[in-house]
């Protein structure tokens, strides 16, 4: 075996790493949460040719899929939903008519390899704290290493621009919050304020996930469970179909903005 120098091996991954992070501090979509609609939007974005970087708080990615239901770690998407993990080569089995499962390892691995591939950068242990705003639209984020967040030094952040920004925090709605507590009562809310995550109502959780995928205030959507909480939807549980739907969704939406220059 040749030897090994523990500073080349250091040296290889801070440049590594300098390049990729410098690569993506000018971006067209800079998605916030790893989680299922964070990475399926991600996914059809890359695959469209847009630059697109993925913050992510915590170490691993995937959001609530990773624990299933009560780390019961199999997932359940309605028939509507089943087509999107077969595209990324998850292996899905009927339950009875509209109830499909997956395993929930395997979902979060292959949804995030598969966007990875496409082109997609998953920055993860970054925090958003803030956003980069101009006269009436959020251009960009400002990020912070999460563990410098944990222990609650006093380190200043750095930014990276965007844009179109997409809060797919889930329940926390952490860049929505950011946005209000700037900017009080100017979100694209009945009430121009986050309407807050109702109790569980399955059915209704997974139609409204999808309705409420849409722009919040300029340069920023709202995607997966954070579109619930921000626009006053209620929660689904261990149901994923309506997330998987609203990543696709907001790329959608995003693509024909970048097409139009706008």
């Amino acid at each position: 075996m040749a030897e090994l120098n523990e500073i080349i091996i250091t040296r290889a991954i801070i440049d590594r790493y300098h390049a990729k992070i410098t690569g993506n501090l000018d971006v067209d979509v800079a998605i916030v949460g790893a989680g299922p609609s964070g990475l399926v939007a991600g996914y059809h974005l890359a695959q469209k040719g847009y630059r697109v970087t993925i913050f992510e708080r915590k170490l691993s990615v995937g959001g609530g899929i990773w624990g299933g239901g009560m780390l019961f770690n199999e997932i359940v998407v309605q028939d509507e939903a089943r087509r999107i993990l077969e595209e990324f080569g998850v292996r899905v089995n009927r339950y009875e008519e509209n109830y499909y499962t997956a395993d929930a390892i395997e979902t979060v691995s292959l949804l995030a390899a598969r966007a990875i591939q496409k082109g997609v950068t998953i920055l993860n242990g970054i925090t958003v704290e803030d956003v980069v705003m101009r006269p009436n639209r959020v251009i960009g984020l400002v990020i912070l290493w999460s563990a410098v967040e944990i222990a609650g030094l006093h380190v200043d952040p750095l930014a990276i621009r965007a844009k179109y920004i997409v809060d797919a925090t889930g329940h926390d709605t952490e860049v929505v919050k950011v946005v209000h507590k700037k900017v009080p009562g100017r979100l694209m809310t009945p009430t121009g304020n986050i309407e807050g995550e109702k109790s569980m109502w399955s059915e209704e959780a997974e139609k409204l996930t999808l309705e409420n995928t849409r722009e919040v205030f300029p340069g920023l959507f709202v995607a997966g469970m954070a579109a619930n909480a921000t626009f006053g939807g209620p929660r689904m549980g261990p149901i994923f179909g309506g997330m998987l739907l609203s990543g696709e969704k907001v790329a959608h939406l995003i693509d024909e903005r970048l097409k139009q220059g706008s």
